[in-house]
């Protein structure tokens, strides 16, 4: 009985050991000077504020935080890229049109989904809306597409539930977030978000 009860306690100390190794750093999945030049478009939203051009900022410098030098160029909103090129989607043909007007060789797209909001309202008489936090649901679709082809080369997507500030809705159902400080209302939203959706940009650690 001792002896097998040694066993054990030798065996849940290799375990033990085994889990303590040293952390090696693994490079991110993909190099993105590799991509360059790049440019990103605004990423869209179904919601209106500025919830959308806040969280592609921050997809910007979480991408490009371990890599280095990038060359990343702002492009502006999709509308504002689709009149530059003549087009009225974002198909092949505008990929290519913008990868020759712009002298990019890859663009970054997103899609960011807010699918329920559940208000903790605060009412603001007089003004015709209401001004609340609330617990939204939201989503981060994004893409990485060659502007030479017009084909999708790497995409990612996240999804979370968390808490936010400076919610406003102008009766039915149209929400606006927007807020004088984005960090502070929605901060942890997008970082949620954006973390997940980098991951591949990224250094990562393993224990060996």
């Amino acid at each position: 009985m001792k002896h097998g009860l040694s066993l054990g306690i030798v065996a849940a100390l290799m375990a033990a050991a085994a889990g303590c190794g040293p952390k090696v750093m693994v490079p991110p999945r993909i190099d993105l000077v590799q991509h360059e030049v790049i440019g990103i478009i605004e990423f869209t939203s179904s919601s209106e504020g500025g919830l959308a051009s806040h969280a592609t900022r921050k997809f910007t410098d979480a991408a490009r935080r371990d890599q280095g030098m990038v060359r990343i160029v702002d492009l502006g909103s999709e509308a504002e890229v689709l009149r530059e090129v003549g087009r009225d989607r974002l198909d092949q043909a505008a990929f290519q049109a913008l990868g020759e007007t712009r002298g990019i060789n890859t663009i970054i797209t997103g899609e960011l989904l807010v699918s329920d909001v559940r208000p903790d309202i605060s009412i603001t008489p007089g003004f015709g809306f209401l001004s609340f936090a609330a617990e939204v649901d939201a989503s981060l679709a994004v893409q990485m597409v060659e502007t030479v082809s017009g084909a999708s080369i790497w995409s990612s997507s996240a999804s979370t539930t968390e808490r936010v500030g400076h919610v406003s809705i102008f009766g039915g159902d149209t929400f606006t977030f927007d807020a004088e400080d984005p960090e502070e209302a929605y901060g942890r939203l997008v970082d949620t978000l954006v973390e997940e959706t980098t991951r591949d940009f990224r250094v990562t650690w393993e224990r060996k």
